[in-house]
């Protein structure tokens, strides 16, 4: 695909309109015309309608079945024409699809007998000849047109958008732009990955064998200030673009333990193109039978207690100038994190606001246990290791197979929030018998190499820590379900509830178990909140 006149190695070209909606592609090849349905593809969600026209012989046909194939997940899938049958309808795991030609239409009612805005309603809808319902409308909707290229085998391909649309294609064409800029990816085939519950995405690239993972998190604007003028994001210091990432990555690697390579970075833009650590990871590899739990825990604590023993760095230099300053976890971080669960959680379990003097009480029992965590000695917080982001890597040896992928909002605190978190892992059950095994094999091999470790302290801020993740992780859990409708974290609720009893039974933490006993009482805490 090229311009006229360049040569036909040439990176796929855009002309981008004056304005967001309108992005436009010339000659491209039918491998071009896939790929860009591969990226379309990549953004698709429920609710949304995309329509395809375009003269016969256009490539509304490959451009059609790339983009379902992609959805699929299915490079092979057989994807049948609807021009008889008028509609066909695909089950994926992230969105139902369907696909119709209204060419046959004899008349647009017939779209309500077809069940078109159920389509649209419980999935999404892609379309081809919607010039036959010309008073279709819909308020996501991504219009794409083919036409001759200015080759016989190339085709141009216009792109307009509406509704949130704009900003999902505009994120399309930058992709597009990154990886032209990044050879030779600009070639190779993109699948969607299931990120996390954050507002990064993730493809996985291929290319003739060769395998890169695509992450991209446009830099995120500040939320609705909520205290001294700032948002939720800054006071607990949460990652606002990808340059932190680069920074962690890099003195991770430099440590010697498994952080991907960044093959090539855009960090304006959001884009960055990372070492393929595979599908292996912790949580996989439990439910698959492939590994025993005990060892791939057991590889992940001795990643951290490599970590342990690295002091974090004033400033990490960036690649292209600049530099990260790892953020402390300070009270104002582990305060803002406990109060989402009287701010959510509480409302999802009585249906209303938390009384103020509730609250303030909740507050209260936390002054002496954050007051005596800031007395803990420092070092690395990768903040979310556990199974969605440990990868299994046995072809490495020790520590390093032990692969980490999430860690962009790292901060200097106590050692003890990641072993909790390794041990107490919000996704699936650890057995209280292999967490007590590996806290006290962490504390020995602690204690071993640094005769001044102080293992009361160390099981102190365990156990607070432990209370402070889990109170977080229940606040979280329902603001997913109550706010964004994903009702799926509920089902880890109970298992949040039996890790923070283990917490709150320090006796250290009395005063915060006293708390959660008189308002929180154990026979509500068996079963999730009914959102």
């Amino acid at each position: 695909m090229s311009r006229t006149g360049m040569p036909p190695q040439t990176p796929p070209s855009t002309q981008r309109a004056p304005i967001q909606h309108d992005w436009r592609v010339i000659d491209a090849d039918e491998a071009a015309v896939a790929r860009l349905a591969e990226r379309i593809a990549l953004k698709l969600a429920r609710g949304d309608l995309v329509t395809l026209s375009g003269d016969l012989g256009a490539g509304k046909t490959t451009f059609a079945r790339a983009l379902i194939r992609a959805v699929l997940a299915d490079a092979e899938a057989e994807i049948p024409s609807p021009t008889f049958s008028l509609v066909q309808t695909y089950a994926s795991p992230r969105v139902e699809l369907a696909h119709l030609d209204l060419y046959r239409l004899s008349g647009e009612d017939e779209l309500i007998e077809l069940g078109f805005d159920e389509y649209v309603a419980n999935g999404a809808a892609l379309v081809e000849w919607p010039e036959r319902a010309p008073s279709l409308r819909h308020d996501n909707r991504l219009d794409i047109h083919l036409e001759q290229g200015t080759e016989s085998d190339q085709r141009t391909v216009t792109f307009k958008a509406k509704g949130t649309w704009s900003v999902r294609l505009a994120r399309v064409a930058a992709m597009g732009d990154f990886l032209s800029r990044s050879r030779p990816w600009a070639e190779a085939r993109a699948a969607y990955l299931q990120g996390d519950a954050s507002a990064r995405a993730y493809a996985r690239l291929t290319l003739n064998g060769r395998k890169a993972i695509l992450m991209d998190q446009p830099r995120q604007p500040d939320g609705p200030p909520i205290r001294d003028g700032l948002p939720y994001s800054r006071i607990a210091r949460l990652a606002e673009d990808v340059r932190p990432f680069v920074a962690v990555a890099s003195a991770l690697r430099q440590s010697g333990l498994s952080a991907p390579e960044i093959y090539a970075a855009d960090m304006d833009t959001g884009f960055l193109l990372l070492e393929d650590f595979g599908d292996r990871v912790f949580g996989a590899e439990i439910a698959n039978g492939t590994a025993s739990q005990a060892e791939l825990w057991r590889t992940a604590t001795d990643a951290l207690l490599v970590l342990s023993t690295l002091p974090v760095p004033d400033e990490i230099e960036l690649p292209g100038g600049g530099v990260h300053r790892v953020p402390p976890q300070d009270r104002g971080v582990l305060e803002i994190e406990v109060e989402l669960l009287p701010d959510w959680y509480w409302r999802a379990i009585h249906a209303g606001p938390i009384p103020p003097e509730i609250r303030q009480e909740f507050l209260a029992a936390w002054d002496s246990v954050f007051a005596r965590l800031a007395s803990e000695p420092k070092g690395w917080v990768l903040r979310d290791y556990h199974s969605p982001n440990l990868v299994w890597l046995p072809d490495r040896e020790g520590y390093k197979r032990a692969g980490l992928l999430d860690f962009q909002d790292a901060l200097a605190g106590s050692l003890a929030y990641d072993l909790v978190s390794l041990l107490q892992d919000a996704r699936l059950d650890v057995p209280a018998d292999l967490e007590t095994e590996l806290l006290s094999y962490y504390l020995r091999m602690r204690s071993a190499v640094d005769p001044a470790f102080d293992r009361e302290a160390f099981r102190f801020a365990y156990a607070a820590l432990g209370v402070q993740r889990n109170t977080k992780i229940l606040g979280i859990f329902a603001r997913l379900a109550m706010r964004d409708g994903k009702q799926a974290y509920l089902r880890h609720i109970p298992r949040i509830w039996r890790y923070l009893e283990r917490g709150l039974a320090h006796p250290e933490l009395a005063a915060l178990k006293g708390w959660f006993d008189r308002h929180v009482p154990a026979s509500t805490r068996n079963e999730p909140p009914n959102i």
